[in-house]
């Protein structure tokens, strides 16, 4: 951890230029022959998008899991260990075996110049791992935009785009037909993708992309008979069910096992994936799937972290996921009034995130992120104030947000804790301590 701490870590800068300096894909190219070229020794499928990545890959290895495949994970960032990262199977990759592979790339890293990142030691990490495990499939989630991100090394099987909005618009640019062209930097020539309705814009520049690039590219709802409705029963309570049926698979009135019409569409897009994976020549059992995706667990997102009080948690951090996070709750849990505990990163679109907020929250605390970039709280709540004429609270720290909010909610009410990765990791962490000493 040290020697990670050392390197530079875009996600903890912040001013970050998005250039063929700071992400250089030879740079990583470098790295990786001297590992003896790991990411060419096993199948991959890869993610980008603004909203919905992480979801997506969850699902889409819950999925080939349960078909009987052998699947490595990566996904960024983490909740609470770094090691969350890296999984095979559902389980992270043990402390011995991340050390044990950051040793070996420490060396290599120091005489190595330009210096590889914090970002290109964990993936090189990650597909060295995948590499001497054998998994037969990696789902592989981009970190930032897609072009020059430091995954985008790997030859996959398939390519997956999720819903594009504005966000990390500095490195990435102003307009969602910007942000398109980043992630669709992904494709490759003679690889399919897969991709969900998107803003008008963005759809005009994948397609562009794909069409220059020899790409089949197919959108679930267009190219792809997709359909999602929302209901509710006994037994399962409010929920999302889904239709989705190609010539080589047929998935009808699939229930969705994430909360939020957000995550139907995600599921969708999982679900596209392992159809155009059947179309690469890799056996897939529908039902088995279907099995798979029933068990997908995501921590961190909708996830209900107490019940005295009632806590909710969302690393929900743009204006469109924040849109989602508040459609989903109203959807799913009830509750008398919501006091939203925020905090966010000032290379945010905070004005969208803050408009999202107030159509749902009674009551509004900002807080502190444990991140450099973490906006001030006092700017947020002044602006808050100024733009929409409520009334919020300022804590410095989350422990202050929840001692306000406990005063504040009765056991009908709901806390919500959201605006970044960062505060929801700290928030479970909080809470994990809380729950641990009560059983101790």
């Amino acid at each position: 951890m040290r020697f990670l701490s050392s390197l530079s870590d875009y996600e903890h800068l912040r001013i970050v230029r998005y250039n063929p300096q700071n992400f250089d894909l030879d740079r990583m190219r470098a790295l990786l022959k001297k590992l003896g070229n790991p990411h060419e020794q096993f199948r991959s499928i890869h993610v980008a998008g603004t909203k919905g990545k992480g979801s997506t890959c969850a699902m889409i290895a819950a999925m080939l899991q349960a078909n009987g495949y052998k699947i490595g994970l990566y996904t960024s960032p983490h909740l609470n260990d770094i090691r969350e990262r890296i999984q095979i199977d559902g389980e992270m990759i043990s402390q011995a075996d991340f050390a044990r592979l950051v040793k070996l790339v420490e060396p290599i890293v120091q005489k190595q110049k330009p210096t590889p990142t914090y970002f290109d030691v964990l993936t090189a990490v990650a597909f060295k791992y995948f590499a001497e495990q054998k998994v037969e499939l990696a789902v592989v989630e981009t970190g930032l935009g897609g072009r020059l991100d430091s995954t985008n090394v790997i030859k996959p099987e398939v390519t997956a785009i999720t819903s594009i909005s504005k966000d990390h618009m500095a490195q990435l640019g102003p307009t969602v037909a910007r942000i398109a062209e980043e992630k669709a930097g992904i494709f490759k020539t003679g690889v399919p993708a897969v991709t969900v309705q998107q803003d008008p814009d963005a759809e005009i520049v994948l397609k562009r992309i794909a069409e220059s690039r020899g790409v089949q590219l197919a959108i679930a709802g267009k190219d792809i008979e997709f359909s999602y409705r929302f209901e509710s029963s006994r037994l399962q309570g409010p929920h999302n069910r889904i239709c989705l049926s190609t010539p080589q698979s047929k998935f009808e009135h699939l229930a969705v096992p994430l909360l939020g019409e957000h995550q139907a569409i995600n599921c969708g897009l999982a679900l596209s994936v392992l159809d155009r994976l059947k179309g690469r020549g890799i056996a897939i059992s529908d039902s088995r799937a279907m099995e798979g995706l029933a068990k997908t667990v995501i921590p961190g997102r909708m996830e209900m972290v107490s019940q005295q009080p009632r806590v909710l948690v969302d690393g929900a951090h743009n204006a469109a996921s924040v849109d989602a996070m508040m459609r989903a709750i109203g959807q799913h849990i009830p509750y008398d009034s919501m006091v939203v505990i925020f905090g966010c990163c000032a290379d945010k679109d905070v004005n969208g995130m803050l408009e999202r907020i107030t159509s749902g929250a009674d009551k509004v605390i900002f807080t502190k992120v444990d991140n450099i970039r973490s906006s001030d709280p006092n700017e947020l709540a002044a602006k808050y104030i100024e733009q929409y004429g409520k009334m919020a609270q300022v804590a410095l720290t989350l422990e202050d947000a929840l001692a306000i909010a406990n005063r504040a909610v009765t056991k009908e009410d709901l806390i919500c804790i959201t605006g970044s990765f960062y505060l929801v990791g700290e928030a479970r962490k909080h809470f994990a301590t809380i729950s641990a000493a009560k059983q101790g």
